[in-house]
């Protein structure tokens, strides 16, 4: 063929396919086999988060069996209120001090780790947990829900399976792409173990934990999301959490604005709930200072107010499954709706604030539930001509009180349809999901997890240009002083003098605000230990921005990898 003479389209088109497969071959051959490895791996975590999942709901219902007699969660608060009244305030009491005792042992602040340290762990720590720390806060959490602890089980749950993904991070010494990925797959299949809902347990792990939705994570979260739906399945059978008597209807056009309304009350509900749940915290805080309680004994307090409670409402003990499905069924009148939604918030703000344990999902849902039927109520009497099932109203306020809480909006309204198997009024669930998530997210930062974490300085809500500034420590990006175009050793002692200097301990966060201030070139770091600062080198303004960049820019190539 004459090499001067153009090729023809179909040509190049040949051409192109031939080196298409020559790439495939490749790829194969090169990243193939590593890439099953990786499924297989991911299939396993599943399988053993979803058995952990498994084993923790078993020892919450044994363990309430022994304390209350049944070991059906939808028939605690019935169980509850046959009991004599002692006995409603002492098993409470005397979980708050077991739970106290063991995170008074193995935590250093004692409180019980959850949701917001699974995503401090993706966002921080390359996928990990604590792991001792972890393994107490989830046998105080099962605890705090046998005993009548207001709190769900995921938080508990979500901590337990980023424990094993942790284990086995360390085992195979995982990369951070890779640990974050099998955390999330971890979680996956916990949450799907935890509620029969596999598509909602895959789309929270990317939506809440990892906090994107990066295709290369996509596939073995799922194949976990999938073990952990068999797990349950093979225990449970293929039944939901929740039955609903009658098909829902929706009078289309006309009575979607209710759904608009109903979404902005939710998401005001929600802020009150996560800002109750704070203040509890910092009430309780101010209290044990205050009064020199020993922190051992503050979930036991707690529990005493629970127990007072719930002698005259027990409907506010453990996850509240009983009263959410009679919300749900429409069978409780509207003064009951909302006195149980007063009441519910708080409890939960109490169990919260009194550092007892669990999650915040579950008592999301109850609170949603009882709003939206207490507003559907309401809406369906003032135009009964032009109204739906007050139930379903019911149903949208579970799931838009429990996405603004949770800032997840995708997830939540998936697991809604999946816990109740009513997938017909999508639309009534999706508006009040998406006003209710938009309110909230402006009042707080943006959920309840993250707002937790700004209130201990990490800032994960802004983004990665927020938070990743924290991850490097001054000494890892400094110029030492007997490196090449080190910093001046007099120009050093002088800034320090001065008193501009950086402790070596500290990170770039701190750093960069006093360039900012004194725009200088280099910041001299020293080593506060001794009696005097030790000079160890210095942090260039440039060097400081060029780790910032390669950081940001490895965070975008992951979330779009």
């Amino acid at each position: 063929m004459d090499p001067e003479r153009p090729r023809t389209p179909i040509a190049e088109a040949r051409a192109e396919l031939r080196r298409s497969l020559r790439e495939a071959r490749r790829l194969l051959r090169d990243r193939g086999p590593s890439q099953v490895q990786f499924w297989f791996i991911a299939l396993m975590i599943g399988i053993a988060a979803g058995f952990a999942a498994l084993l923790f709901r078993w020892g919450v219902e044994a363990l309430q069996a022994a304390l209350y007699g049944t070991d059906d969660v939808f028939m605690l608060h019935s169980v509850a209120a046959s009991l004599a009244w002692y006995w409603v305030v002492l098993i409470p009491v005397a979980g708050g001090l077991i739970v106290g005792l063991i995170l008074h042992a193995f935590t250093d602040d004692g409180r019980v780790r959850s949701v917001a340290e699974v995503i401090e762990g993706a966002a921080l720590h390359d996928g990990r947990v604590e792991v001792r720390r972890g393994l107490a806060s989830a046998l105080a959490s099962l605890i705090t829900l046998s005993s009548g602890g207001s709190s769900g089980r995921e938080g508990p749950v979500v901590h337990l399976a980023a424990v094993i993904s942790t284990g086995v991070s360390r085992l195979i010494r995982a990369d951070g792409i890779t640990g974050r990925d099998l955390l999330g797959c971890a979680v996956a299949a916990a949450v799907s173990a935890s509620f029969n809902a596999p598509i909602a347990g895959a789309l929270f792990a990317l939506e809440v934990v990892l906090r994107h939705f990066a295709v290369h994570a996509f596939a073995p979260i799922v194949i976990a999301a999938a073990a952990g739906t068999v797990i349950n399945r093979l225990a449970y059978g293929n039944v939901t959490e929740f039955v609903l008597p009658t098909q829902n209807m929706l009078a289309f056009y006309v009575e979607l604005p209710a759904f608009l309304l109903l979404g902005l009350l939710c998401g005001v509900v929600a802020v009150v709930l996560m800002r109750a749940i704070f203040w509890a915290d910092d009430i309780g805080s101010y209290v044990q200072a205050r009064i020199g309680l020993h922190r051992a004994l503050r979930p036991a307090l707690a529990g005493l107010l629970l127990g007072g409670i719930a002698v005259f409402y027990p409907h506010i003990i453990g996850v509240g499954y009983e009263t959410t499905s009679r919300a749900l069924t429409g069978t409780l009148l509207l003064h009951e709706a909302v006195v149980f939604v007063v009441l519910k918030v708080i409890a939960v703000a109490i169990t919260m604030g009194g550092r007892m344990g669990g999650g915040v999902f579950s008592p999301s849902l109850m609170i949603g539930a009882l709003t939206g039927l207490a507003f559907g109520i309401v809406a369906t009497g003032i135009l009964p001509d032009y109204s739906g099932e007050g139930t379903l109203y019911a149903l949208a306020g579970m799931g838009a009180v429990a996405a603004a809480v949770l800032g997840a909006p995708i997830s939540t309204t998936l697991i809604v349809f999946e816990l109740t198997g009513d997938w017909q009024t999508g639309l009534a669930v999706m508006v009040s999901v998406s006003l209710s998530t938009a309110l909230a997210s402006r009042l707080v930062d943006r959920s309840f997890f993250l707002t937790q974490l700004e209130r201990r300085g990490v800032h994960l809500a802004a983004g990665p240009q927020a938070y990743l500034l924290a991850t490097f420590k001054v000494a890892s990006v400094m110029r030492a002083m007997d490196a090449p175009r080190a910093a001046p050793e007099e120009a050093c002692r002088e800034m320090i003098a001065q008193g501009l200097f950086l402790d070596a301990e500290a990170t770039l966060e701190e750093a960069m605000p006093l360039f900012e201030k004194h725009n200088p070139i280099f910041i001299p770091v020293v080593s506060l230990k001794g009696e005097e600062p030790e000079l160890w080198g210095a942090l260039f303004q440039v060097d400081a921005l060029k780790a910032f960049s390669r950081k940001l820019a490895a965070v975008a190539a992951e979330e779009h990898s």
